[in-house]
């Protein structure tokens, strides 16, 4: 594979971290923009990687951040907004991608891949889906020579996750039960892993020029399963009681003024449609995923171990 020039919006996450390494592995010359270089500067241990401070909300500072690049791959996304109007979302997912666009023509770079969210669409209930639904369809009808790729990943897991470590958080400090909206909504969880081989795999256009991808795990969960797979993984069994949505309204109404806002109004509104594939983007793309149950217990598992070995500490003690 020709080495590339690439440059990653939103490297420094969850998704980002990883895929950034994997590409520097890979050959490829990364560029990171941060909106803040001191940070992250641990990230200059990836020999090849470029770390450069940008307000991306700035066009002309993205397109001289864009110039002579191959490749831009935007993974900017936020779940939660600091007001209630959908205005963040908007900033952080719509506006954020037409300034990307227009830098990427100006600045002649050659292809974009989108991370987008299954089930996005400009009708959706949620601000979340509707403003990344928003992004898809200014990429599709205003790209102009700009060859670009979206992806739609279900809700990603993996080490350090914020899906299934916030359920094992939230697990170990509740005690007896925990109150659960929409237990009975689906998802096809997918490892963080996976959606770095399918971006790697858009990285040349190709068959993958101008396509979506819906990206789905190989098994399909309720949310209440999932969090009783967490619960039996870290050793930590509670009872999970599902609430009605009129509760799990006020519940999440509630929340909306929690610091750092664990559960949102939004968050409940994503949750009354079901994030399942209804085409298999990995298998189109040659990839096949893994399983949820057998990478979480790799990194979940660690918490149940840990209990089992305070609790015998303990006992010897007592003894």
């Amino acid at each position: 594979m020709r080495a590339q020039s690439i440059v990653v919006l939103g490297g420094t996450g969850f998704l980002g971290t990883r895929l950034v390494a994997r590409l520097i592995k890979d050959g490829h010359r990364v560029t990171v923009l941060s909106r803040d270089r001191e940070q992250h500067k641990h990230l200059l241990v990836l020999p090849g990687l470029t770390l450069e401070n940008c307000d991306v909300y700035e066009e002309p500072q993205l397109s001289e951040c864009f110039r002579g690049k191959d490749v831009v791959i935007n993974l900017i996304g936020i779940l939660n907004e600091r007001g209630f109007s959908g205005a963040g979302f908007r900033r952080a997912h719509t506006d954020l991608t037409r300034g990307v666009l227009q830098a990427a023509r100006s600045a002649g770079v050659e292809r974009l891949l989108q991370m987008s969210a299954l089930k996005a669409a400009v009708e959706a209930p949620s601000y979340y889906l509707r403003s990344k639904g928003d992004a898809e369809q200014l990429i599709r009808e205003g790209s102009g020579s700009l060859d670009w790729t979206i992806l739609q990943p279900s809700v990603m897991f993996g080490p350090g996750d914020s899906f299934l470590n916030r359920f094992a958080r939230l697990l170990a400090v509740i005690p007896f039960a925990l109150p659960l909206a929409r237990p009975h909504s689906r998802f096809q969880p997918v490892l963080v892993d996976d959606v770095v081989e399918a971006l790697r795999r858009c990285l040349r256009g190709g068959a993958s020029s101008r396509q979506t991808y819906e990206l789905g795990g190989p098994q399909v969960y309720t949310l209440g399963e999932i969090v009783g797979l967490v619960a039996k993984l870290t050793g930590h069994r509670r009872w999970i009681v599902g609430l009605p949505d009129f509760v799990a309204r006020m519940q999440a109404f509630a929340m909306d003024f929690v610091p750092g806002r664990p559960f949102s109004s939004d968050n409940f509104r994503s949750l009354t449609i079901d994030s399942v594939c209804t085409e298999d983007g990995f298998s189109r793309l040659g990839i096949k995923p893994q399983s949820m149950v057998a990478s979480a217990r790799q990194y979940l598992g660690a918490h149940e171990d840990n209990a089992r070995l305070s609790q015998n500490r303990a006992s010897a003690g007592r003894a």
